[in-house]
């Protein structure tokens, strides 16, 4: 298997969120993309601000690799015209794929219609820019029977508007990793998150974000379904070392 092709290698903290300067955040940002380039990954995950320079880095190194960013990142409840603003400025700085962060509180509060006009309206801009489009759902606040739920809604939003031939391009996403779950959760993917998402979202693919720690699990997880993998270990997933910590 090219697990490379799965991985999604992502670095998104602020300066202030990680203890170190912008300068360093901005170094560990050009790690990471050298890395993608050098490896091969599918896609490096980052903040907006990045993007011209990380498409840059990519062209100039005739690199495959594609750049992806986070909208109404990590809270998702911002309302849906800060997120269109935010997925628009993105785009206009050149990026390939745009991974919203869903309003799941607004769903748990039984705000159905705010949360189905926010994926279509945040799919939209993003399929008629050419874009794939990617909806965290937070599974860690969430129950299985909300996980069904949310997962269903965004596939039937999807279906119901654009039709099943863009099903390719919009994907249910576990996790943002920034959650702060009770002790001892896991606060990114599980397989037991992710059968759900993938049961209940198909034909739209799925993405298992954070909670992935080894090549084994990694093959585990695309071999029940799941298309991307986002993590701040790529490299050592790939290459089937230990990792540690992190997303």
């Amino acid at each position: 298997m090219n697990i490379e092709q799965h991985l999604d290698s992502t670095y998104l903290k602020l300066a202030d969120q990680a203890n170190i300067s912008a300068d360093e955040t901005q170094q560990k940002v050009v790690d990471l993309v050298n890395e993608c380039i050098a490896h091969n990954f599918k896609l490096a995950m980052i903040r907006s601000e990045y993007i011209e320079m990380a498409q840059k880095m990519i062209a100039d190194a005739d690199g495959a690799t594609v750049v992806g960013t986070v909208i109404g990142f990590h809270e998702g409840t911002y309302t849906t015209e800060e997120k269109l603003a935010e997925a628009q400025v993105a785009i206009d700085r050149g990026v390939d794929e745009l991974d919203y962060v869903i309003n799941y509180e607004a769903f748990k509060e039984g705000k159905i219609n705010l949360v189905k006009a926010e994926v279509f309206k945040g799919t939209k801009i993003a399929l008629d820019n050419d874009k794939i489009c990617k909806w965290i759902i937070e599974i860690a606040a969430l129950t299985n029977e909300e996980i069904v739920d949310i997962s269903a809604l965004i596939r039937d939003v999807v279906l119901e508007n654009f039709g099943p031939e863009k099903a390719p391009y919009v994907f249910v996403k576990s996790s943002t990793g920034f959650f702060k779950a009770a002790e001892g959760k896991p606060v990114g993917a599980t397989f037991e998150g992710m059968k759900l998402i993938v049961e209940n979202s198909k034909p739209l693919q799925a993405k298992a974000a954070g909670g992935v720690k080894s090549f084994e699990d990694a093959v585990k997880m695309v071999d029940m379904g799941v298309s991307r993998i986002g993590t701040s270990s790529a490299l050592a997933i790939a290459s089937g070392k230990p990792t540690e910590g992190g997303y």
